[in-house]
């Protein structure tokens, strides 16, 4: 008998592949990587050919029951994983869910909370383990391996758009929280999510919805196979919305995507053209003293009115992709290469009239970059001793090459220029890891992670200097899986991360910020399907950040602040207590403080302490389908004295299917079901209204939607 080893599925999992033998998800694979010299020795010395006699001897190993949630929402099983906050979600489970926006796919990641204080065209706000993660720092996201987060961008660090996301074509989401694989490098220390589109479709679509606040969506995909092996996908998306605001949004989104793919054999291909474009005007943050008041300037003011008509902005990303990947029985190799142009426009106004009386405070962020990555990877199984182990080495490549302004203006129109820079910036990364089966009953992963930050920005408001930074950052990896006993099993993780800082702040002058920030952060987890029908997981972790990152808007760039300290316990539930039945059940807690002493106060602002959601899904009962969703955002301190904190908030979404033979669906959306008054972000800062004396230190608030209905129509071809 050949003994067959087990692939890791933080390879396989993020590059598309699957194991060649149902019988390999389930073994007790993993790594033991070492040093990048460790590994790239062990997949030097691995000939498939010299393992075989060796492998030969090795004893069978047992093949593990599923539950039935794994093959229909989740590949979440015993064994699939490398710590208990890891997983991934399937198509299957997206369909029974709505979405408000494209961007709250992210919410069936356990914890994570999705939010918008802006417009819809913007990058939306992100809530995981304790932070808020603004619009993506700490949360590495990935579309088809394109990267979504921009570093030094205009508006924030990080800044992840996924507005351009055709949630009917996701195949699957990949999620990993804290940084323990090697794998994932900046923006990653929270966690990090790989969408991963589909290279075909069962049958051409087209599907129409209507909705409250003006708001109508077409979209049409199909693929077709050119022979035996090339398949060509596309889609295309267009999209309007007023939404509830007084100021009508006037979203106008335009969306397309083209992929060719090679889909059989041991060589597989891809190349994707993606174009995305889209206009809004934004009903910013508000603050409560005017509502409050209830009238404004003579008339009345309400939730949903906006100070500022002018504010919203404008976007466009263009991208082209390609893929290539080997699999043979003992090794896997890929290589993927990406161009990116990308522009954005934003007008906000969130200080009113306390800096410019006269023409008020709308600024504008401008960002028209182009960047350019590649990454290859290379495993292969082998043996270590006498025991089953699996090598991977890999090397990251990016260049940002971007020009970034802050202007004041009025109306869109600019009146002065605050800063405007030329930047370039780049991130090499070489890792290494190795896994081995230490025993029938406990497998490790050991890795190494290298990655250096070059950055280069160039002043084109003054002088034209040209300053520069550098800086090389090294990071361990570690887990340990012990089990299964009784279908349960145990995970021990350890690891360092990081972000980078916005180059303007790294190569300041004065008071420079690090190029890459170190996180290190460690977790106990466990992962049981003990009960039939029922798989659970409990992880306590702790992530501590060598600094926090604040956007200073005035100086048009992200600077470094105090360092943190984060610790919580996730427990998650998926249980299928009958087949057309599943029950969703997450809850979170997190303690955030900032880890210096400062008679400020140490609590960290906008740090939700709570999350919890619960979803039941009902599946094809006769031609009815149907899923409720509650989903809880707890209070956090808005300031670091914690004498004031933002209101807490729970709500409910509601899909309602009908198929109408196999071809044709109706689908209805209720957001918000009971209609409750709640805000999606909350802050506390200083303002000025035209006509008031003196700023004034208020909450300032962006409202969620009421409730809201939308109907869709679907039809295969």
């Amino acid at each position: 008998m050949t003994h067959s080893f087990p692939p890791s599925l933080s390879a396989f999992n993020r590059l598309g592949a699957r194991p060649r033998c149902p019988a390999l998800r389930w073994r007790r694979c993993a790594a033991a990587a070492a040093l990048l010299a460790c590994g790239a020795n062990a997949i030097a010395a691995s000939d498939p050919a010299d393992a075989a006699p060796d492998a030969r001897s090795a004893p069978p190993q047992q093949t593990l029951d599923t539950v039935q949630v794994q093959g229909r929402h989740y590949d979440n099983g015993i064994g699939s994983s490398e710590a208990a906050s890891q997983g991934s979600i399937r198509a299957e489970l997206l369909k029974s869910r709505p979405a408000l926006r494209p961007g709250e796919v992210l919410e069936f990641v356990p914890g994570l909370i999705v939010t918008q204080h802006s417009g819809d065209g913007k990058a939306n706000q992100y809530f995981l383990r304790g932070f808020n993660l603004d619009h993506g720092t700490d949360f590495a996201t990935s579309v088809d391996g394109i990267p979504v987060n921009i570093p030094s961008h205009a508006h924030g660090q990080g800044y992840a758009d996924l507005n351009f996301l055709i949630p009917e074509l996701v195949d699957r989401i990949d999620y990993r929280k804290g940084p323990y694989f090697a794998p994932n490098g900046n923006f990653s220390a929270a966690g990090s999510a790989d969408i991963v589109y589909r290279r075909q479709l069962e049958a051409p679509f087209v599907a129409l919805t209507l909705g409250e606040g003006a708001y109508r969506r077409g979209v049409v995909a199909g693929s077709t196979a050119l022979n035996d092996d090339l398949h060509l996908l596309g889609a295309a998306e267009l999209m309007r919305n007023d939404g509830p605001w007084t100021v009508p949004e006037g979203l106008d989104r335009r969306n397309l995507l083209l992929s060719l793919s090679d889909t059989r054999g041991a060589d597989r291909w891809r190349l994707s053209l993606v174009d995305y474009h889209a206009d809004w005007t934004s009903t910013d943050q508000i603050p409560q003293r005017l509502i409050d008041a209830g009238t404004w300037q003579g008339r009345p003011f309400g939730r949903f009115d906006a100070i500022d008509p002018s504010d919203g902005g404008h976007t466009r990303r263009t991208s082209l992709s390609g893929e290539w990947t080997r699999d043979t029985d003992h090794a896997h190799t890929r290589v993927a290469a990406y161009a990116m142009a990308y522009e954005v426009a934003l007008f906000s106004n969130f200080t009113y009239a306390m800096d410019r009386p006269d023409t008020g405070d709308q600024f504008a962020q401008k960002d028209d970059r182009r960047a350019y990555g590649l990454s290859a990877s290379h495993a292969v199984e082998h043996l270590w001793g006498e025991m089953p182990a699996r090598s991977e080495v890999g090397v990251q490549l990016r260049q940002d090459r971007a020009k970034v302004g802050l202007f004041a203006t009025q109306g869109r129109e600019v009146i002065s220029t605050t800063r405007e820079d030329r930047i370039r910036e780049t991130l090499a990364s070489l890792y290494g890891q190795s896994s081995v089966e230490l025993t029938p009953w406990a497998r490790a992963v050991v890795g190494l992670r290298a990655d250096q930050g070059r950055f280069q920005v160039t002043a084109l408001d003054g002088d034209g200097t040209t300053r520069r930074a550098r800086q090389t950052l090294t990071s361990p990896k570690l887990s340990l899986v012990l089990g299964p006993w009784a279908r349960t099993e145990l995970f021990l993780n350890a690891g360092r991360g990081f972000h980078s800082n916005d180059a303007r702040g790294v190569t300041s002058e004065i008071d420079a910020a690090p190029g890459l920030v170190k996180a290190k952060g460690h977790e106990i987890g466990v992962r049981s399907e003990w009960v039939p029908g029922l798989q659970s997981s409990l992880a306590v972790w702790q992530l501590d950040f060598d600094s926090e990152l604040v956007y200073v808007g005035d100086a048009g760039a992200t600077e470094a602040n105090r360092p943190s300290q984060r610790r919580g316990i996730e427990w998650n539930n998926r249980y299928v207590p009958l087949p057309w039945l599943l029950i969703d059940a997450d809850f979170a807690w997190t303690h955030a403080r900032f880890a210096d002493a400062d008679p400020a106060g140490d609590r960290i602002p906008n740090a939700v302490d709570k999350v919890a959601s619960v979803g039941v899904t009902l599946r094809e009962l006769g031609p009815w389908s149907a899923g409720v969703n509650w989903r809880y955002l707890g209070s956090s301190a808005l300031v670091e004295d914690n004498s004031a904190r933002s209101r807490s908030s729970l709500t409910a979404n509601l899909r309602v299917s009908r198929r109408f033979g196999a071809k044709t669906e109706l689908t209805l959306d209720v957001f918000n079901l009971f209609d409750r008054r709640v805000n999606d972000i909350e802050y506390l800062y200083e303002s000025q209204l035209p006509g008031e004396a003196a700023p004034v230190l208020d909450r300032h608030l962006h409202p969620a939607e009421p409730r809201t209905w939308r109907v869709t129509l679907r039809r295969s071809f």
